[in-house]
């Protein structure tokens, strides 16, 4: 049986999840991420992506989230998303208006690396849009 550790997934707006759980896997910026207890100490920045936690009882739950970090010790792990929510609380057409504002952006940047940065999360939201559900 794996050993438990404390998770907390925050957002600006509010703390979406703060207990026990076996394993978290995260979508890091060089690659996914499973989070263990007694993990090595790390901090890594997230991308926009699926966070997949399993309780201490077993049940499993996934989180969209667009960007951040995360803090991982061998006692837990604390994710400070720039926004998250439950996956059953997102559509495509919330995804899809995030994509167009992201491209708007875009469109008003002057600045290379800002539109080189922003041009690579609009296709990371893009691939994410294919897990999300339709209305």
């Amino acid at each position: 049986m794996a050993d438990n550790f404390n998770f907390e997934l925050v957002s600006p707006e509010r703390l979406l999840l703060s207990e026990m759980v076996t394993e978290v896997v995260i979508p890091a910026t060089e690659g996914e991420m499973t989070v263990m207890a007694n993990h090595a100490p790390t901090m890594t920045t997230i991308k926009p992506g699926i966070v997949s936690v399993r309780s201490s009882s077993g049940a499993k739950k996934d989180y969209v989230v667009f960007g951040g970090f995360a803090d991982i010790l061998p006692t837990g792990c604390t994710l400070l998303a720039e926004s998250a929510v439950a996956i059953e609380d997102i559509t495509k057409d919330e995804l899809t208006l995030r994509i167009e504002a992201a491209k708007r952006e875009i469109e008003d940047t002057q600045h290379h690396e800002h539109k080189s940065r922003l041009e690579h999360y609009v296709m990371e939201l893009t691939h994410l849009s294919g897990v999300i559900r339709e209305d």
